[in-house]
């Protein structure tokens, strides 16, 4: 990689709670949380939360109960995913206005691939035309790859810019524990810490052949080279493609009477079915999410005989997993998800790097 190619990393900061404040600039600088139905009496959890809001220790994944009792003073609005989806396509059309190649990665964010000798002169012209075009904010991470640029962007959080390159790497990272590694989750953490690996200069000097021995030969060796800060550095261009859509529901009251369940999962395949036909893609996995009380979730799946968009199909092996899972407590939510046929859309592109 020449020195002048660099993986930029945008990140809208608190990109949900933000979107809803610039439609109500009254809540500009309170606490704000959105989740679910916007009720905190009723169950659901946080999509997410301002950052007023984070320092009453609300964070995404919470329930909006808990979340109400943390911050009573907090304003609690239902999620709008279509108000997201408008506001994430602007800014991604204000990205490619720049001469980089984009590669979205969800709603409020996305990987830019671009040569330049000032990558922090091209990180402020992006967060400028984001705030102009949208009035938010944004996080930029520039490095010279995916991982370090993603990495950056923890550092450049809020409304900042900040450079994470091999060079860099070693320093900046080393003493940190190694979840703070894009990958490698709590309870992998928990598993490197086993074995006396507790920070991510640690994890670097790790024998390979123990990690393959406890992880497995593919994850081993990677959690390995996490460490080193080694990554994919090609950014390609073309859209972002949902691999699934899903349907889920809170039930006000645990059920556990398994007919009434069943009838759940009936409705909400046919949402999900209806979703594949308004993708035009067919569906190749269906699977299900179970929540049991009071916290417990577990999610199973099967492969369809054949990719398919027909409503009873899908619905049919919603069904077939249900019967699979175990109905020995009563549930607080159910969710019936789908898997799409894989295409080559994701592996032509346009790319630098």
């Amino acid at each position: 990689m020449s020195a002048t190619d660099w993986v930029l990393h945008v990140d809208l900061d608190q990109f949900i709670a933000a979107v809803e404040v610039a439609r109500r600039p009254e809540l500009r600088g309170r606490p704000v949380v959105v989740g679910g139905a916007g009720d905190p009496t009723r169950r659901g959890v946080v999509a997410t939360a301002s950052y007023e809001a984070r320092e009453f220790g609300v964070h995404s994944g919470m329930p909006m109960r808990t979340a109400a009792k943390k911050c009573p003073e907090c304003v609690f609005l239902p999620a709008d995913r279509a108000a997201y989806e408008a506001v994430s396509e602007r800014v991604m059309a204000t990205l490619r206005e720049f001469p980089v190649v984009v590669e979205v990665m969800g709603w409020d964010e996305a990987f830019v691939g671009a040569r330049t000798d000032d990558p922090e002169a091209l990180a402020a012209d992006i967060r400028e035309a984001v705030l102009g075009e949208t009035g938010l904010s944004c996080s930029v991470g520039i490095g010279d790859n995916k991982l370090r640029a993603k990495t950056a962007t923890g550092f450049a959080k809020p409304a900042g810019v900040h450079r994470l390159t091999r060079e860099s790497w070693a320093a900046v990272m080393g003493d940190r524990p190694t979840d703070a590694l894009w990958g490698i989750g709590s309870r992998t953490s928990k598993k490197l810490a086993a074995l006396g690996l507790h920070t991510v200069a640690e994890l670097a000097r790790a024998d390979r052949a123990v990690l393959a021995d406890q992880f497995g030969p593919k994850m081993g060796p990677y959690f390995w080279l996490l460490a080193q800060g080694a990554g994919d550095a090609e950014v390609t261009g073309t859209p972002h493609v949902a691999k699934g859509r899903s349907r889920e529901t809170t039930f006000q009251q645990d059920i556990a009477e398994p007919a009434e369940l069943a009838e759940h999962v009936r409705q909400l395949a046919r949402q999900v079915a209806q979703d594949v036909a308004d993708e035009a893609r067919p569906a190749a996995r269906v699977g299900l999410k179970i929540r049991y009380a009071p916290f417990v979730t577990k999610t199973r799946s099967i492969t369809l005989p054949a990719p398919s968009s027909d409503a009873e199909e899908i619905e049919r092996a919603a069904l077939e997993v249900f019967e699979l899972l175990e109905l020995d407590r009563p549930v607080r939510l159910l969710g019936v998800r789908v898997e799409f046929v894989e295409t080559d859309a994701g592996t032509v592109a346009d790319t630098v790097l």
